[in-house]
């Protein structure tokens, strides 16, 4: 009769420790996985040459050096008013900013370079982009909506 009992005891005491196992591997398993309100990236725009035809008056954000930004957030999305269209864009190139498909457009040659920059993260990677662009146009075709922030760009 001991031996039953014992059997019984070994049973159930297998049984709690893998219940155990089971309930710590869950939330083990979920804190690997990265939350998507997790992803954010700082975007920034510089003009980096002096624009022709700069008069008084003009807006700070044209001037030469001035820096635009904004903090995209994508769950939910935020941050600009094109942010669905930007964290579409983004989930579509997982997270590589470079990947994102160059619209077709036409874009003046006109020498007016800017810098994009992006830092964050995206599904817990991160994200360090930066590149110079002749001019704000070919910034948009090659970035899509992630650098259009404001209603008119």
């Amino acid at each position: 009769m001991n031996h039953i009992l014992t059997t019984a005891a070994g049973r159930a005491a297998l049984l709690t420790a893998a219940a155990l196992l089971l309930a710590g591997a869950a939330p083990a398993r979920a804190a690997t996985e990265p939350a998507r309100s997790a992803d954010w990236l700082l975007l920034t725009v510089t003009r980096d040459g002096a624009p022709t035809g700069i008069r008084p008056g003009t807006p700070a954000g044209d001037r030469p050096g001035a820096a635009r930004g904004a903090l995209l957030r994508c769950d939910p999305p935020s941050g600009h008013a094109r942010a669905d269209r930007a964290c579409a864009e983004l989930d579509a190139a997982h997270g590589r900013i470079a990947d994102i498909p160059a619209r077709e457009t036409l874009c003046p040659m006109i020498h007016a370079p800017v810098t994009a920059q992006a830092r964050g993260q995206w599904r817990g990677q991160p994200v360090d982009y930066t590149r110079t662009f002749p001019n704000a146009c070919v910034m948009a075709a090659r970035t899509g909506a992630l650098f259009a922030w404001d209603a008119e760009d």
